[in-house]
């Protein structure tokens, strides 16, 4: 029995590394999921395709998701696809940018980065509740560093995603009457191009040999849980904020 079967998933970010997984497992337990990418159309079409040869259902939807016109757009497109409810949103669009400390920092810098993490989130989540049915489920995606402040010149992105588990609180209770519950995961070192670009190979093998569980993580890792709290299985967890980091950090 597959956990999702005739849901309908949004993925924000959903065309590569733990937006794909996310996709894949979503769409592997039934959903119908809509797979949102900015820029890189080829890695998108390539998870619906997975999806698609594994016998399930996806669309493909550009929209940049700090855009209220963008996000209103990924919205309606995938009513007109799936039909007018939306029983999961998955809302890990983010990123860190760049590293820099506030002296490096200006106005326009620190925002962007505000706007990418945190806004998306407000964004999407605001466009789709009004579709979700009673049962419906959002899931977001903070991090370890919204809890320990980050590595160095990650300010404005641990702040983000500081946030985004504060906000996440806020909405299961606000939202927890209508029968929609609100998760986030905080992950740590997880085995994608966001550490390819921004941690040097010497830190993730000091974090490989230091944590219990002796190896980063995969984007599975999370996309396992995103599953989970998505389905009934998780149906009295609501404003959580899940720790995935094998044990580097305990909350």
């Amino acid at each position: 029995m597959k956990n999702l079967e005739g849901k309908v998933a949004i993925v924000t970010g959903g065309s590569r590394d733990i937006g794909r997984s996310c996709s894949v497992k979503l769409a592997e337990q039934g959903a119908k999921v809509v797979v949102n990418y900015l820029a890189d159309k080829a890695a998108g079409e390539e998870t619906v395709t997975t999806i698609e040869k594994a016998g399930g259902t996806a669309i493909l939807i550009k929209g940049d998701m700090t855009k209220q016109s963008e996000v209103q757009q990924l919205v309606e497109a995938t009513q007109k696809s799936f039909g007018d409810s939306i029983d999961i949103l998955v809302n890990n669009v983010g990123g860190m940018v760049a590293r820099k400390t506030i002296d490096e920092m200006d106005e326009d810098f620190f925002s962007g980065v505000i706007a990418l993490n945190l806004n998306s989130t407000f964004l999407a989540t605001k466009a789709v509740v009004p579709h979700m049915p009673a049962g419906s489920a959002i899931v977001n995606f903070a991090s370890l560093a919204g809890r320990d402040g980050g590595g160095p010149g990650a300010s404005a992105y641990s702040a983000s995603k500081g946030a985004i588990m504060t906000f996440t609180r806020s909405m299961a209770k606000e939202l927890g009457p209508q029968g929609i519950r609100v998760n986030s995961l905080c992950p740590g070192m997880i085995d994608t191009t966001f550490h390819d670009t921004f941690t040097p190979d010497a830190a993730r093998k000091n974090v490989e040999a230091s944590v219990p569980l002796r190896r980063q993580g995969h984007p599975d890792d999370c996309a396992n849980t995103v599953v989970y709290l998505a389905s009934d299985a998780a149906a009295y967890i609501t404003g959580a904020n899940l720790d995935i980091n094998g044990g580097m950090n305990f909350s």
